[in-house]
């Protein structure tokens, strides 16, 4: 229970408002007298302007056992700001107003627990000469800087300073401690010898917690993590074999592999990514999903981990979103001009129904969002729902996906029509209820962009009524569908012959092209084909024709599809015939 006194030398020898005795009443008037405790309490206050009366009746208020500085801060209808520097000055204790967080700070941040932080508004500032500095906002809780002095095994020297601030010194603190990547050296690239000598350095820990713990594992683990990143990986597997581990990366599309770490390393790097996304390390044996953000240097990485148990362990698959990186045009995922116009046509409508469809990894999302970067977020209330939120652009709400407590697609989508929106953005229709949902949206003034998995434009309104979508609703909905996919890119540096240009006169052997790592292909273009809903096209819809004939019609009055745009591609040196077929046949 925290009390109720300014901290300050002589507080602890002063009865708390709590101990006080019952107030006498002064006679003919009836109104309690305050107790000579209370107007000792108020005199010590000195310049902050409480009263005897106020400090008499502190206990009865609400809060007051919990937050004792705010109700005061209340009572006394002063600022925080002036009142934190009026307490240090009575108190004799140094006052902050932006304090910051030296490295020596970590011994805080290691040995005090964040919900302890965040529940009394504490945070570390330094360490010096065998004293930790802690910065309070919360200064009338003398009993908890005694714990804290056990927690950490050090005497605290206490700064008062404005919650907000301290509130951020929290975030700051904890997220460099959060098992986050640091950046880390480039000169200790992650070969064969350094995970030998992680592998040589991790002990035979029976405690899962403590062996996610130790240097060389996070070191193997923040290593793995920096390696994918500089070679612009989208995807990590950690995939255990009998007798071996094997980590691959899918970069531009393909798996590669990368590392083979002993196969005594899978607990423990298993272990400490589940320690980062928060997960059960104790749960070997069902699948598990989290996610967790980490910084290297300045980018900021999102990472959602897939865990599954197999017959040689446990299979972990890592994605990875460096927004960053990501260009959110339509130029940068390669629609041509044409294209762009014609879309771009379609996104500003007021009302009607637009699909993007292609297989998961394929693109649509992003290039949702190029779309969305063209529409008037200022006049027009732009909304999501998504599972997960990639993107985060400024003047759109975004809802995310969470099924445990009840947020599905139907269910967000549901409510984000009592939101008054323009424009909705539906991460993925999966069933009927999302579909019909989506449709009768489209249908009542809104625009509705969604993705869909088809393997064409046309399969699109197959699908719809698959779902259980009459075609007289998709008729009166649907204004275009998008199909797309995606292809590797020649590399730029070594136009695809897979090594670095020589130098003039040189008759060395040719080095392999590090931007690409030898494979001939440095990123990927997208190939589309749009589908715009002719009276022709509704037609055929009312008579459930297949996906065949509706492609025939569209092809027939324009339609150009995703082999014809990828053939232009070829043409103009941005792919090859090699990926044409890889993707397309």
């Amino acid at each position: 229970m925290s009390d109720a006194r300014p901290t300050q030398p002589d507080a602890d020898k002063t009865p708390s408002p709590r101990e006080a005795p019952a107030p006498s009443t002064r006679p003919g008037v009836g109104l309690p007298a305050p107790s000579v405790q209370a107007q000792r309490l108020a005199r010590l206050f000195g310049v902050l302007p409480v009263r005897a009366e106020q400090i008499a009746e502190f206990r009865t208020l609400p809060g007051a056992d919990e937050e004792p500085w705010d109700v005061l801060l209340s009572t006394m209808g002063m600022e925080e700001h002036a009142a934190l520097q009026r307490l240090a000055a009575r108190c004799g204790l140094p006052f902050e107003a932006e304090p910051t967080v030296h490295v020596s700070s970590e011994v805080f941040y290691d040995r005090v627990p964040v919900n302890v932080a965040r529940r009394h508004q504490i945070a570390g500032l330094s360490s010096e000469g065998g004293v930790v500095t802690v910065a309070s906002a919360q200064p009338m809780q003398p009993a908890l800087f005694g714990v804290l002095e056990r927690m950490i095994g050090m005497p605290i020297r206490l700064v008062l300073a404005p919650r907000a601030q301290v509130g951020n010194l929290i975030n700051r603190g904890y997220e460099q401690r959060q098992d986050l990547v640091e950046e880390i050296v480039e000169d200790m690239p992650l070969d064969e010898r350094a995970i030998q000598s992680a592998a040589g350095s991790v002990s035979q820990a029976t405690d899962l917690l403590q062996l996610a713990r130790q240097t060389p594992v996070i070191r193997l683990v923040n290593m793995i993590l920096f390696e994918a990143l500089r070679r612009r990986a989208s995807d990590i597997h950690i995939h255990p074999l009998e007798g071996k581990l094997v980590i691959r990366l899918r970069i531009d599309g393909m798996l590669i592999d990368a590392f083979s770490p002993p196969a005594s390393l899978s607990s423990a790097i298993s272990s400490r990514l589940k320690v980062m996304a928060e997960l059960d390390i104790a749960n070997r044996h069902s699948p598990q999903d989290g996610q967790t953000t980490v910084r290297v240097g300045s980018r900021k990485i999102d990472i959602r981990i897939s865990c599954i148990p197999t017959i040689f362990g446990e299979r972990i698959v890592l994605r990875l979103l460096d927004q960053s990186q990501t260009q959110l045009t339509l130029d940068a995922v390669g629609m041509t001009r044409e294209m762009q116009a014609e879309f771009l046509d379609l996104v500003e409508r007021p009302t009607g129904m637009i699909l993007v469809t292609g297989p998961t990894g394929s693109g649509k999302t992003t290039s949702l969002y190029a779309a969305l970067e063209q529409v008037d977020r200022t006049s027009r209330n732009v909304m999501t729902v998504e599972d997960p939120v990639e993107y985060h652009l400024d003047k759109i709400s975004q809802m995310q996906v969470n099924v445990k407590r009840g947020v599905t697609f139907a269910a967000g989508l549901r409510s984000l029509l009592r939101q008054d929106p323009d424009v909705i953005l539906v991460g993925e229709i999966r069933d009927a209820e999302t579909a019909q949902l989506a449709v009768q949206a489209a249908l009542t003034g809104h625009l509705v962009l969604a993705t869909l998995h088809t393997n064409d434009a046309p399969s699109a309104i197959s699908r719809l009524e698959d779902i259980g979508v009459e075609p007289y609703l998709i008729n009166s909905s649907l204004l275009a569908v998008l199909a797309q996919r995606l292809l590797r890119r020649v590399c730029p540096a070594c136009a695809g012959s897979r090594h670095a240009p020589a130098p003039a006169g040189s008759s060395a052997e040719p080095l392999r092209c590090e931007k690409c790592y030898g494979t001939g292909y440095s990123g990927r273009v997208a190939v589309y084909e749009l589908m715009r809903m002719s009276d022709e096209l509704r037609a055929l819809t009312m008579k459930s024709a297949d996906a065949v004939a509706l492609r025939e019609l569209a092809t027939s009055q324009g339609m150009r599809t995703m082999l014809d745009d990828a053939q232009d591609k070829v043409r103009l040196g941005l792919t090859t015939e090699d990926e044409l077929r890889r993707v397309l046949d």
